[in-house]
């Protein structure tokens, strides 16, 4: 390709493409709740957890083949689905390990790829493997939408002490980064709470206290912080409602 052409390759504006969301919590949350009001969606489960939400879905894949083979039906046959959900993306982080040990034919991911943490690296091959039919679905224009369970994990901060934060349950030096970068957004699905203290000196005890009904009122936390992992590219305020509508309303 000559100068000319690479320039005329250039392109401006703001794309449209459908979004890649990841979407992350503590269980019961109401993350597959929020997923199940995108447009039009089918769930990809690698957990059995949908039995109370109406919604069209595979069977639970209970083998990384099981998995790519359902996620290749939906690029490859005719549908009507607008959305993809993966339900869960630690889940299937767990098929990924599985398909990783059985190529060395170990029973550990510790094992695997010739040890020393060796089988974490070979696994994210895999995890190409899956965003790029993702991708792939997004080109048709489904929008992907990536459910996980919350971790806590200790953060160490250069710039001042160590401390704990809520992020994704992937592994946090190899899939999790992986994953975290590739999608458009990363959102904390949680409850709003206040802190509050009991007493004085050292026998003072930190209280919890939820805001709103039902234990807390629900929130998406859009930006990250010291308490969370999470961003977007959409200009979401730091806090919205835990629904899809609150989402798609900067999908726009």
């Amino acid at each position: 390709m000559n100068a000319l052409s690479r320039l005329a390759a250039i392109t401006k504006g703001k794309a449209n493409d459908p979004p890649r969301l990841l979407i992350y919590g503590t269980e019961g949350i109401g993350k597959s709740t929020l997923a199940a009001n995108a447009p039009n969606p089918v769930f990809v489960p690698t957990e059995d957890g949908l039995g109370q939400i109406d919604c069209a879905k595979f069977p639970v894949a209970v083998t990384f083949e099981e998995f790519m083979g359902n996620l290749q039906g939906l690029l490859d046959e005719e549908h009507d689905f607008s959305s993809v959900v993966v339900d869960s993306a630690d889940w299937l982080e767990r098929l990924i390990h599985d398909r990783t040990c059985k190529d060395s034919n170990v029973a550990s991911i510790e094992l695997a790829a010739g040890g020393y943490g060796k089988g974490y690296t070979a696994a994210m091959n895999y995890w190409r493997d899956v965003l790029g039919l993702l991708d792939s679905l997004q080109k048709r224009g489904m929008a992907v939408i990536l459910l996980a369970h919350a971790q806590v994990e200790k953060f160490d901060d250069p710039e001042t002490q160590s401390y704990d934060r809520y992020s994704p349950r992937l592994h946090k030096k190899t899939s999790g980064p992986l994953v975290n970068e590739w999608c458009d957004a990363v959102l904390f699905a949680t409850r709003k709470f206040r802190v509050s203290k009991d007493g004085d000196g050292k026998n003072a005890r930190a209280i919890a206290a939820p805001i709103g009904k039902g234990g807390g009122e629900r929130v998406l936390r859009c930006v990250g912080g010291p308490s969370c992992v999470a961003k977007n590219r959409y200009g979401m305020p730091d806090e919205i409602p835990l629904s899809w509508a609150s989402v798609a309303e900067f999908m726009v």
